[in-house]
C-alpha cells in the first residue's frame, strides 16, 4: 500500500541522519580518548587511525539499535502531530495495522546487526588486538636512537644503549644493558648485535656474542659470563585468542559448544541485539502516541524509560548468567518476553486514544471487554 512504502522511506532517510549524528558524536569523543593514550604511550600513534575504525565497527550494533527505535519514533510522532493518526483511527484501522512496514524497516537491520553480532564482530576484534600489537612492536623499533640511553621494560631499573642501528633489518650493534637482578645486584650486559623479537606471546630482547658482569658496587664481587645468544624478557603480552579475558573475539560456534558461564553470557548479548530491534521497533509503534492539544512531550520520556529498563535488564541478566546464577535460557528470554508483553498491552490502549488512559488499559487487558 502507499502509506507502507511512504512509510519505510521516510523511517530510512531519518535513519540515515541519526545513525550519522549519532556516530559523529561517538567517534569524536572516542578519537579524543585514543590522542589521549597514543600520547601517554599506551597506544601505538600509527595504531590510532586503525583503532577508530575498528572501535566504530564494534560500536555498530548499538547504533543501529538506537537508530531504529529513534527513526520509528520520529516518523510516527510526526504522524501523530499531522493528524494523519487521527484519520487512521477514525476509518476503523488499528495501530496494529502499522506492524507490517514497522516490520518491513526494522527486519533488515535486525538482520544485519545478526550478521554483525555472530560473526563479524568477533573475527574484527581479534583482528584489532593483533593489529595494535604488531604496531606496538614497530614502535619499540622506531624509538630505538643510536646514541641515547633508553628504559627497556617497566622493571629491574633496565637501561639500554645502541652504538649502530639499521631500521630497516631491526638490527642494533654494539649494546649495553644495565639492570639489578633478583639478588639485587647490579648487572651489565655488553653485546655485539641484538634485536627484539615476539614469541610465544613474550616480547625479548635477543643479544649475540658478548658479556653479563653481575655484581655490587664497591664490593669486588663481580662475576664474568660470555655468551653467544641470550634472551631477556621485557614483558609478556595477553594471549590473543584467550577466550576469558577476551571473550569478545571469541567465535559465536565456540561460545555455542562451550560450557563456561563467560561465554554463555556473550553468546546471549549477540543474540539478544538483534531481539532488542526488533522488540524496540514493536514497542516505538505505541509510545509514539501524542496527543497535539495537550501539548506536551510524555511519550518522549516515556520511550527513554523503557529503552532504559530494557538495556539495563538485559545487562543484569547478562551478569547473572556470567556469574553462574542463572541458567543461558533463563537469561536469555525474560527481557524479551516482558517487553513484547508491554507493546501488545499499549498497543491495544494507544488503539483507543478516546478513551481515557486508565479506561483503556481495563479494556485492553485480556479477558476484558471493550
Amino acid at each position: 500500500m502507499i502509506y507502507q512504502k511512504q512509510f519505510v522511506k521516510e523511517t530510512t532517510l531519518t535513519a540515515v541522519g541519526i545513525f550519522f549524528v549519532l556516530l559523529a558524536i561517538l567517534v569524536s569523543t572516542q578519537s579524543v580518548t585514543l590522542l589521549g593514550r597514543a600520547a601517554d604511550g599506551r597506544v601505538a600513534v600509527d595504531a590510532v587511525a586503525a583503532l577508530i575504525g575498528f572501535w566504530t565497527l564494534n560500536m555498530t550494533p548499538l547504533l543501529l539499535v538506537l537508530t531504529a527505535y529513534i527513526s520509528i519514533l520520529t516518523v510516527l510522532t510526526r504522524y501523530w502531530h499531522g493528524s494523519e493518526m487521527a484519520v487512521w483511527l477514525s476509518c476503523g484501522l488499528g495501530l496494529k495495522n502499522w506492524l507490517r512496514p514497522v516490520f518491513s524497516f526494522a527486519l533488515p537491520l535486525a538482520v544485519l546487526l545478526a550478521v554483525l553480532q555472530l560473526g563479524v564482530l568477533p573475527w574484527a576484534d581479534m583482528r584489532s588486538r593483533e593489529y595494535a600489537e604488531i604496531l606496538k612492536q614497530k614502535q619499540n623499533l622506531s624509538l630505538v636512537e643510536e646514541g641515547v640511553f633508553r628504559e627497556l621494560g617497566k622493571k629491574n631499573g633496565r637501561v639500554y644503549f645502541v652504538e649502530q642501528f639499521d631500521a630497516e633489518k631491526g638490527e642494533m650493534k654494539n649494546l649495553f644493558i644495565r639492570e639489578v637482578d633478583d639478588k639485587n645486584r647490579d648487572s651489565v650486559v655488553f653485546a655485539k648485535s641484538g634485536n627484539f623479537r615476539l614469541d610465544n606471546n613474550r616480547r625479548t630482547l635477543v643479544l649475540d656474542q658478548g658479556y653479563r658482569y653481575s655484581g655490587t658496587a664497591g664490593k669486588g664481587d663481580f662475576d664474568r659470563v660470555s655468551f653467544e645468544h641470550m634472551e631477556l624478557v621485557i614483558s609478556t603480552v595477553p594471549k590473543l585468542n584467550n577466550s576469558e579475558r577476551h571473550r569478545h573475539a571469541v567465535p559465536t560456534l565456540e561460545l555455542i559448544s562451550s560450557d563456561k558461564h563467560e561465554l554463555q553470557a556473550e553468546l546471549m548479548w549477540r543474540i539478544s541485539l538483534p531481539l532488542t530491534v526488533l522488540v524496540l521497533s514493536l514497542l516505538a509503534v505505541p509510545l509514539s502516541y501524542s496527543n497535539i492539544r495537550s501539548g506536551n512531550s510524555y511519550h518522549v520520556l516515556l520511550a527513554v524509560v523503557f529503552f532504559l529498563i530494557y538495556q539495563n535488564g538485559l545487562t543484569l541478566l547478562r551478569d547473572a548468567v556470567e556469574d553462574g546464577k542463572i541458567p543461558f535460557w533463563l537469561g536469555l528470554l525474560p527481557m524479551h518476553i516482558l517487553m513484547t508483553a508491554c507493546a501488545l498491552l499499549l498497543l491495544r490502549i494507544r488503539s483507543m486514544p478516546a478513551r481515557p488512559f486508565w479506561a483503556a488499559l481495563k479494556a485492553a487487558l485480556p479477558g476484558s471487554r471493550r
